[in-house]
């Protein structure tokens, strides 16, 4: 079972948990952004930039999916609790 972070601790400056919603709205904008920039890069016939940028697709599409994994961790163990941008 995935746990989203220990219970009761909190992040401090020394050891910060990871900001689920936050990081989860910047892998989706990585993951469009670095989409269309594949398709316009290969339309544009430049092969070796829209293999990168898929590449990249692809990597924000993994974060997805862990951070998705992270989040279903959380709402399981705090039931009911919503969580801000940046928490």
């Amino acid at each position: 079972m995935t746990r989203s972070q220990p219970r009761r601790a909190r992040g401090t400056v020394g050891h910060a948990y990871s900001a689920l919603n936050l990081r989860l709205t910047l892998a989706l904008f990585g993951l469009v952004s670095m989409t269309v920039f594949a398709v316009l890069a290969f339309r544009a016939d430049v092969a070796w930039l829209g293999v990168a940028c898929a590449v990249l697709a692809v990597v924000a599409v993994v974060d997805l999916v862990v951070i998705q994994r992270r989040r279903a961790a959380r709402r399981h163990e705090e039931p009911g609790t919503r969580h801000s941008l940046f928490e």
